[in-house]
């Protein structure tokens, strides 16, 4: 069973920092000791004998995972382990006095700050707008670690998780009741069971996406990312997992309890979202697929603005997947308890929204209809002369998606010359995109980035995953399954864990006024937009491990930094690990915090050597419950 860090020493110094007599004897001491060291330093640095190693120094701090402490582990965990070869020497700087932080109230064991319940309720219910982010103002924030439940245990490694998740981690029932007859989520004595089925696929998330792949192809690699709109318990982005295709599945927190909190217990991506008034945190282009499944989502109301919002982020030639109302109401009417003329004009008015995007339609057959995104907008610019609305947005930046208020105007895609040419650029088929240059960098549409950046930062992240790998042992089986990376610049971290049994969720903060997440999606992988001075979307204990580079620094002087190490721990599991990267002086204060919040952490030197000023901190939760306050 995973357990707490136990330190064994600390941080060894390099020199005595002072002699109390000065004198020509104690200086020249002085010189052949530092010359001494610096030449053994040299000699350990470039490859002295690990014996040697070992005599010279102590070590410093275990992480270990004890057998003998409370935690219900499913999987066995191996200890963390640190070497004195890793050791950073953060003498000289001054941490700030420690500061323990009590545990929240059993209320807020599964508190969304900006998705919060009470706080909804004070905002407009016209277009659910009331259920969008409305984070807390400043002095509402909790100053408290929030608790897991009682009887929490570590979820069940992938691929095993997909079907299983503890009952006690989400001690919920109401799907279980609600949704009985349509296989999505049954209770098993101390377990949840998933059985993969949706309400318009009750035999099974792998039989309709079979149904799917005969209509379009879903195995040639064409296809790798994907969004569900009102995901349910995300089967369908579950089993699409199997086929190499990553989806982002959200749903917003409303009356179907905890439906995004399953699918991420079940180690799936998932985020709390809903399509109200504003973008989805997501930039133009980035989906080669987009899917409802009678998500509930009024697509023919509204002069069409939430298939405009799809239309922004499929990709040029993207689908897009209809099951459910209206489609095949001829059939379902009675059991859908509308009238035939209701659901015909949903339907009439869709097709024509679709058509005044410029879709076309592929294909409808049973209960899935399926549209496509053209590659081009050149017929699509020459019939607005015809087609009056929606126009073409102006002066827009396609991108910008935090908090930016959707518009019934169609996004431009780049311009081409020809109608054959995929605006924007071709992108590879899976796996091959991983690696190859994203067409926003070859296009030069980055200002300042070059193929040979994108290539450099590729190659930097293998190495600094491969090290790692050697500090936490991030390969071991089952430990790890749901990532975060706090600041993904281009995704490297991500692609660098490609044949881990993991999934990255890649951030771009706000802060960074960048436009890589662009160029993340063109790699086939995912994320979103956050600003870190707010909580992020998401339940907690939702990740396994999160990845911190250089976030404190991006930060410095935009919010407190308790702010952000609290949203950090409300979001990441009990035993769960965080890597943070950045200045040791940054370090050394994000660690005096920590250590009040029931983390444990050690220090370790660059990838590079004890000579870089940037350094790892390692940590990992505490496990501990509302049982143990």
């Amino acid at each position: 069973m995973a357990g707490a860090f136990t330190p064994y020493s600390s941080v060894w110094k390099l020199y005595k920092p002072y002699w109390k007599r000065v004198n020509f004897l104690s200086i020249a001491a002085i010189v052949v000791l530092c010359s001494a060291s610096y030449l053994l330093g040299i000699w350990q640095h470039g490859g002295g004998g690990a014996t040697s190693r070992a005599a010279s120094s102590t070590i410093l701090a275990t992480v270990s995972c004890d057998d003998n402490n409370n935690s219900p582990s499913s999987t066995a965990v191996t200890a963390l382990d640190f070497a004195n070869h890793h050791a950073a020497d953060e003498s000289g700087f001054a941490a700030p006095a420690r500061r323990d932080f009590p545990a929240c109230e059993a209320k807020y064991s599964e508190y969304t700050p900006c998705e919060d319940v009470a706080r909804s309720l004070k905002f407009p219910r016209d277009r659910l707008i009331y259920r969008e982010r409305h984070c807390p103002v400043k002095g509402e924030e909790l100053r408290c670690l929030i608790p897991a439940p009682a009887g929490y245990r570590n979820p069940f490694p992938w691929p095993e998780s997909r079907g299983v998740a503890w009952f006690a981690n989400v001690p919920h029932k109401e799907l279980t009741v609600e949704k009985a007859v349509q296989n999505w989520i049954r209770v098993d004595g101390e377990k949840f069971r998933f059985p993969g089925g949706g309400t318009m696929f009750p035999n099974g998330a792998d039989a309709y996406i079979d149904e799917i792949d005969r209509l379009i192809n879903l195995r040639d690699g064409s296809v790798r990312t994907a969004i569900d709109t009102g995901c349910g318990v995300a089967s369908w982005g579950a089993y699409l997992l199997s086929r190499d295709i990553l989806t982002m599945s959200f749903a917003p927190r409303d009356s179907h309890e905890a439906q995004v909190q399953f699918a991420l217990e079940r180690g799936v991506p998932a985020m709390v979202g809903i399509l109200a008034s504003n973008r989805l945190p997501y930039p133009s282009r980035a989906f080669d697929m987009a899917h409802c499944s009678r998500c509930l989502i009024p697509w023919h109301q509204y002069d069409g603005l939430y298939l405009i919002e799809i239309d922004r982020i499929l990709r040029p030639g993207g689908y897009w997947i209809l099951s459910g109302p209206p489609i095949n109401w001829k059939r379902h009417w009675k059991g859908w308890e509308r009238s035939q003329e209701d659901l015909s004009a949903e339907q009439s008015a869709i097709e024509a929204t679709a058509k005044r995007l410029c879709w076309k339609k592929i294909k409808e057959e049973g209960d899935i209809a399926i549209w496509q995104k053209p590659t081009n907008h050149i017929h699509c610019k020459a019939n607005r002369k015809i087609i009056q609305s929606p126009q073409f947005c102006t002066d827009q930046n396609p991108d910008a998606a935090w908090y930016t208020k959707m518009e019934a105007c169609i996004t431009p895609l780049p311009e081409v010359d020809s109608i054959q040419d995929m605006a924007g650029g071709e992108l590879k088929r899976w796996p091959e995109r991983l690696v190859a240059v994203p067409p926003r960098i070859s296009s030069g549409s980055l200002n300042g980035v070059t193929d040979e950046m994108f290539f450099q930062d590729t190659e930097l992240w293998k190495k600094r995953v491969g090290y790692y790998k050697k500090l936490l042992n991030l390969g071991e089986k089952g430990r790890y399954r749901n990532l975060l990376d706090m600041n993904a610049q281009f995704g490297g971290f991500a692609a660098a864990m490609i044949d881990e049994p993991v999934w990255v969720m890649n951030v771009v903060p706000t802060a960074a006024n960048s436009s890589t997440l662009g160029v993340i999606y063109e790699r086939g992988l995912i994320g979103t937009y956050q600003d870190w001075c707010e909580a992020m979307s998401t339940y907690p204990r939702t990740y396994d491990l999160l990845h911190a580079d250089s976030v404190f620094t991006l930060y410095k002087d935009r919010c407190q930094m308790e702010d952000i190490l609290l949203e950090m721990d409300r979001i990441l599991r009990p035993e769960g690990t965080v890597i943070f990267r950045d200045d040791v002086d940054v370090l050394v204060k994000i660690r005096s915090i920590t250590d009040g919040m029931r983390w444990k952490s050690q220090i370790a030197d660059h990838e590079d050597g004890p000579r870089q000023k940037e350094k790892i901190l390692l940590a990992v939760k505490d496990y501990w419950t509302l049982s143990d306050q």
